[in-house]
């Protein structure tokens, strides 16, 4: 039960979180990766077109090169799962709670002390819950990253619910 964590205070319905189920979940981001890739902006036509062009030049010179199976691609997703360090956008879980309109700061209650932010800046919030594969114990469930991953090499730990005022 020490895993549980819930979004209380000023919200229509309060959400339980439980970070052990987050490794099923498609919102997962890889955090090794997610900041430095995060940064970049790109125009998506033009890396559509860079992509084809790589690869139109590649089977020109080396010749087709048949896609992996479906069960190596799953053997591949499954080692990344067991051995990757993940989190989750704080976003989807904030708007499932539906904030009044007049609340304006999110409380994260750790063991040692309340943290207030602006709601605003919560909802960049990434929730990392996996290193290595392993749960973050003990000064989990879950690490607060913000947004624009400036906490990367000390996020905020030993989180044990939050509270939107």
């Amino acid at each position: 039960m020490e895993n549980i964590l819930t979004i209380t205070g000023n919200v229509k319905y309060t959400i339980t979180l439980d970070p052990s189920v987050w490794i099923f979940d498609d919102r997962r981001v890889d955090l090794t990766t997610y900041f430095s890739l995060g940064n970049k902006t790109s125009n998506a036509e033009e890396a559509y077109t860079k992509a084809v062009s790589k690869h139109w030049d590649r089977e020109i010179m080396e010749g087709a090169i048949y896609p992996p199976t479906l069960k190596t691609e799953k053997r591949f997703e499954k080692e990344k799962v067991l051995t990757g360090t993940f989190g989750i956008p704080f976003k989807p879980f904030l708007l499932n709670s539906e904030p009044d309109q007049t609340a304006k700061t999110l409380v994260v209650h750790t063991t040692t002390e309340e943290i207030e932010y602006p709601l605003e800046e919560a909802y960049q919030f990434i929730l990392g819950y996996s290193k290595n594969g392993k749960p973050l114990n003990p000064d989990g469930p879950v690490h607060i990253y913000y947004g624009d991953g400036s906490n990367r090499e000390n996020p905020v730990k030993n989180i044990t619910g939050f509270t939107i005022k």
